[in-house]
């Protein structure tokens, strides 16, 4: 507690403790401030279902897909990456109603599925082989991907205008803060990650529904893009 000593009325009497009422204000503000910094952080990547902790020796966390000695520089966007890669070529999904050109998975999308196809063991990091493979539902491109919504294509201004049934990306909201461009998309191309944030950040963890980033609920998700 912060106080200045004050003589008592009594001149010849002991000093008496007097509280300084601005300096107990700080340390409400203070300690208030020092609340609010304690308190935990998202759960991110740890007990998400991105950690494989358990699987690893020393129950790391990051190793499955990055290191900070002798990575794979070869693969783009990928910072200091640690596992292996698919080589998988996908039949695509094709509709008569989609005016996009999907290319192979690239980029991020090669990334997740480069557990999520099944061919490559989730455990196939840091030059190991692997032995557990991704199966069923979580196995996403094990039979292509021609049942799942397309990846790895470009969504602008002008898909927009062509299609006539989705949302403005450059300018339309994400309910992320910024818009679909800004908060979505990575070089204006839509990928698996535009839906999953991997290390289940914030608006992840708030959703907790398979590190979606917008909520499933009421189709939010799919009418942040598609003008229904």
């Amino acid at each position: 507690m912060f106080y200045r000593l004050h003589r008592s009325a009594n001149p010849n009497g002991p000093p008496v403790k007097r509280v300084n009422p601005a300096r107990t204000a700080f340390v409400a503000i203070f300690c208030a401030g020092a609340m609010l910094l304690g308190r935990s952080a998202p759960a991110q990547i740890l007990t998400s279902p991105h950690d494989f902790s358990g699987l690893d020796s020393e129950q790391r966390l990051c190793v499955f897909c990055h290191t900070t000695h002798n990575a794979d520089t070869s693969v783009i966007d990928a910072p200091l990456w640690n596992h292996d890669v698919t080589a998988q070529n996908y039949t695509l999904y094709n509709s008569a109603t989609l005016d996009s050109t999907p290319s192979q998975p690239d980029g991020v999308s090669r990334l997740c599925l480069s557990c999520h196809d099944g061919t490559i063991a989730v455990d196939s990091y840091g030059g190991n082989a692997g032995v557990i493979f991704l199966g069923g539902s979580e196995a996403v491109g094990a039979d292509g991907l021609a049942n799942d919504h397309p990846v790895s294509f470009v969504y602008d201004d002008s898909l927009a205008t062509q299609d006539g049934a989705l949302f403005t990306p450059s300018s339309a909201p994400s309910s992320l803060g910024g818009t679909i461009s800004q908060d979505l998309l990575f070089n204006n191309r839509l990928e698996c990650a535009s839906c999953h944030d991997v290390h289940n950040g914030g608006a992840a963890a708030s959703v907790d529904d398979e590190l979606l980033v917008i909520s499933l609920v009421q189709s939010q998700l799919c009418l942040t893009c598609h003008d229904k």
